[in-house]
């Protein structure tokens, strides 16, 4: 019965992901004479704004309903793109980036939650793996064909893939009401601030292999966003127009999209210890090598570090949630996504900054020795974690 929930989430996934202004985003504030730093301020405010929300709406997700929060969202997300549509200024872009940042931290976390729940509801949650799998799958199939056509869109006009955009993301809405909630345990009527930190304390302080796991996850997490944003640049750099860069965009996320498909079984063969230094290595060391090629090589770089993506954000959700009780699983994969905007708002204006002062290679190999450190300090703990 509850099973029929993850059709819904694949269409919301498809809202979500299939992002014709990504790859073209970063060109569309430098045509309007936006420096880079100031571009990735904007990306930063979009952060910040999830930073502030994320674990109070998983929180409400987990006290009023993950259906209810998917629909504000979705609601949301329409409304942001609408205002980018038929906007200009760096101001009403900012308001753009908040509502957008508020309507994100209400759709992260609770759709992992009820995609667990329903399987959990129907007696499958061992398949969790796979459907997160293949829900991650579709969301960067997605945002391949994106890729394509917002480069394509974008050869008309850098505002036209905006205006579709805000087509797409009105997806989600209706799907969102169709949702049914699994009934999995007795929700409080009256939330408290109270509540939410004892929960942030357990994750975080009391139960110490969910904090590490956590906190790793987290560091990969924020590595593979900022590559997100940050290589359209680089390819622009070195010679490619917009449809070529959508292109490219296609080919990396239908690595990613290919690889979470068999996310499952790659990390049963190559087991979690040589899973999680294989990914770490490829994405941190993505960073790097980007700044040292410089040319169009760093596309079999990209391809190596969006197969680590693939594999890594499936499979480490998968040990959250194993570890995670269902009344506080929103709540806790929001804190996950919490750390990964709270560490993009600051290296993305970083990673500007250096650029603009310095260099896009010198940035790169900068941010990436700052990913590698942070990897560094943490992987040996949560590999502990896992034996435990």
């Amino acid at each position: 019965m509850y099973s029929a929930n993850i059709t819904k989430l694949y269409f919301i996934k498809v809202a979500k992901w299939f992002m014709l202004t990504m790859p073209i985003l970063m060109l569309f504030f430098q045509d309007l004479g936006f420096s880079v730093e100031e571009s990735f301020q904007l990306k930063a405010i979009y952060s910040i704004a999830i930073v502030v929300f994320e674990i109070p709406s998983g929180y409400a997700a987990d006290v009023l309903g993950r259906r209810r929060t998917l629909i504000i969202g979705s609601l949301m997300g329409t409304l942001g793109f609408a205002i980018y549509a038929v906007s200009t200024g760096f101001y009403a872009f900012l308001a753009a980036e908040l509502i957008l940042g508020v309507g994100q931290s209400f759709i992260s976390g609770a759709d992992s939650a009820l995609l667990y729940d329903s399987l959990k509801a129907d007696g499958r949650e061992r398949h969790y793996l796979k459907y997160e799998g293949r829900n991650f799958s579709v969301g960067n199939f997605s945002e391949a064909l994106a890729g394509f056509a917002g480069g394509a869109l974008a050869e008309i006009s850098l505002r036209t893939p905006f205006i579709f955009q805000t087509v797409i993301a009105f997806i989600a809405v209706p799907a969102a009401f169709m949702l049914v909630e699994p009934q999995l345990y007795t929700r409080r009527q009256k939330a408290t601030w109270r509540d939410i930190f004892a929960v942030v304390k357990y994750a975080m302080v009391s139960n110490r292999s969910l904090r590490y796991n956590i906190i790793y996850s987290s560091i990969i997490g924020s590595a593979t966003l900022t590559m997100a944003w940050v290589y359209p640049l680089y390819l622009k750099e070195i010679g490619f127009r917009e449809i070529h860069i959508g292109m490219s965009s296609t080919l990396v996320n239908l690595v990613v999209g290919m690889t979470t498909l068999f996310a499952y079984k790659i990390e049963q063969r190559l087991r979690p210890k040589l899973t999680v230094w294989g990914t770490t290595l490829l994405i941190t060391g993505g960073f790097v090598l980007a700044g040292l090629v410089h040319s169009v090589y760093v596309l079999p770089v990209l391809v190596l570090f969006y197969f680590s993506r693939g594999i890594a954000t499936p499979v480490l959700k998968d040990y959250i949630n194993r570890i995670t009780a269902s009344e506080m699983r929103a709540t806790v994969l929001s804190i996950r996504s919490l750390i990964i905007r709270a560490n993009f708002a600051v290296l993305a204006p970083l990673f500007g900054y250096l650029t603009d002062r310095l260099s896009l290679q010198q940035a790169f190999i900068i941010i990436g020795i700052i990913f590698i450190v942070l990897t560094g300090s943490s992987i040996f703990l949560f590999l502990r974690s896992l034996k435990n």
